[in-house]
């Protein structure tokens, strides 16, 4: 987003009528994730009070959290967890719904049918990778997990039952070795999609969701409405050629949820799901942490402290 990924899409959801001018945009907050307290709340909000303690998800059409005050919708917050500090509680909104919107909403998967499924996670080091690891072992299933070999302990701390290293060569020929899957989770892309639906169980139902899908490129590219039809003829070639294989193909997508991370307070607090923070910087460090985001190859989430009260 720094760099302008997505500006033409999310500039259109900040002002849809293009009641200010070109460019009102900035300055741009940035920061997905929030852990803080409520300062004030509107009328019309009854689970809240001031004083709560809070974690959100904030959407990225949506000023973000690098900020001492954020403005969000009660619905797109839930109860911290009380067993988190601000610090570890906001390394895990903006994963834990994208997570959940990939493999609860998209995938069909649930606590009450998740025992004994095979997931595979390809790329599970990363934030989303590490939260869908510990909600995937909570719920019963069988985790694969793809990732290098200097994560392979990391990984498997967090519950991975299977881990096969990218490092050691072609990571499809090792994987195609296994047992077939339920749902495959892809947070690489690329190339991926040219073999990863032929590890899936064909006529069951199976489902392969990727995060990384080119929505936002094609819209900053072409326009939002030549880049949603080029986005729409996409994805509906793809879902029609995989399904007469016998298996879904389907796009994953980032959706705020406070009744989800209500749920997700629950697992944190009864010790189900850890947050995993590779490293904390305070507000003065905020290029630092971006350069160090940069440069990818995360084992778990980066934090920002904005003050004492909150991340």
């Amino acid at each position: 987003m720094r760099g302008g990924y997505g500006s033409a899409t999310l500039a259109l959801k900040r002002d849809p009528l293009n009641i200010t001018q070109s460019g009102s945009e900035f300055p741009l907050i940035l920061g997905r994730d929030v852990s803080g307290v409520v300062m004030e709340c509107g009328l019309d909000v009854k689970y809240f009070r001031e004083r709560d303690e809070v974690w959100a998800a904030i959407p990225p059409w949506k000023q973000g959290s690098l900020a001492e005050f954020v403005v969000l919708n009660a619905n797109e917050i839930s109860h911290k967890p009380k067993s988190m500090s601000h610090a570890e509680a906001a390394s895990i909104p903006y994963v834990a719904t994208t997570a959940w919107s990939a493999l609860v909403n998209t995938g069909g998967l649930s606590k009450d049918n998740c025992a004994n499924k095979r997931v595979l996670i390809l790329g599970g080091s990363g934030g989303v990778g590490t939260f869908a690891i510990q909600l995937l072992k909570a719920w019963g299933a069988h985790v694969t997990v793809t990732c290098s070999h200097n994560a392979e302990q990391f990984v498997k701390g967090l519950g991975a039952d299977h881990v096969v290293d990218y490092t050691a060569g072609p990571v499809e020929e090792p994987l195609s070795l296994l047992e077939k899957f339920d749902l495959v989770l892809d947070n690489i892309g690329g190339d991926t999609e040219r073999w990863a639906l032929g590890l899936l169980k064909p006529w069951t139902g199976a489902k392969y969701v990727t995060l990384v899908t080119p929505f936002l490129l094609n819209t900053d590219r072409l326009g939002i409405a030549d880049g949603m039809m080029q986005t729409a003829a996409t994805v509906a070639t793809k879902i029609i050629k995989h399904l007469v294989k016998g298996v879904h193909y389907r796009w994953g997508f980032f959706a705020p949820s406070g009744p989800a991370l209500d749920e997700i307070s629950e697992m944190v607090d009864a010790g189900q799901i850890r947050a995993v923070v590779e490293e904390t910087f305070s507000f003065s460090q905020v290029p630092q942490a971006f350069e160090k985001v940069e440069k990818g190859h995360a084992r778990g989430k980066t934090v920002v402290e904005i003050s004492q009260g909150g991340s």
